[in-house]
């Protein structure tokens, strides 16, 4: 969102540090996801940026799906959550029935902690982009979208966000 996430941060004595911003609720919706190669042991990031306040939708999902499979050739497993944008809407069952090369897991109902891709949110937008004021949606996109980059160079720290939530994941 544009609004900044505060964090506490260090300041010279007497000189409180001052974020200019202003009560605006626009926002970038993500879609990503970390994905692991079992043969080369090798991690990455995907992620896609929607359009300036849009929710993410199902078609949105088909055409993250596809993306992904443009890129990685041959067999996918994806572990997503139980969003209704998932597998549960028609659009996204046609297209995996096209594809009977995607397998699809769940996670377990109501366990974010086991969704590495929540710590890839949460590492960027209240660690690398903490107290970022941006001035519109312009701004914050292209910083976002720096930011992710960034990290997907960061196979260690990806690999960290697997341990953490302790998958039986062999990395």
């Amino acid at each position: 969102m544009l609004n900044p996430t505060v964090r506490r941060t260090l300041a010279p004595r007497g000189e409180t540090p001052i974020l200019k911003s202003w009560d605006r609720h626009d926002r970038i919706t993500a879609i990503g996801a970390i994905t692991v190669s079992p043969k080369q042991q090798r991690l990455n990031l995907f992620a896609t940026l929607l359009a300036d306040d849009a929710n993410a939708c199902a078609e949105d999902t088909v055409r993250f799906l596809r993306q992904l499979h443009h890129h990685i050739r041959g067999p996918l497993t994806i572990v997503w959550d139980r969003g209704n944008i998932h597998e549960r809407a028609n659009v996204v069952r046609a297209y995996l029935a096209r594809h009977p090369e995607i397998v699809t897991e769940r996670f377990p109902a109501y366990a974010p902690e086991l969704n590495p891709e929540e710590l890839v949110w949460q590492h960027t937008k209240y660690s690398r982009m903490s107290n970022f004021a941006a001035h519109n949606t312009v701004v914050l996109r292209r910083k976002l979208a720096s930011e992710l980059r960034t990290l997907s160079q960061q196979p260690q720290l990806l690999r960290a966000f697997i341990q953490h939530t302790e998958l039986p994941l062999l990395l």
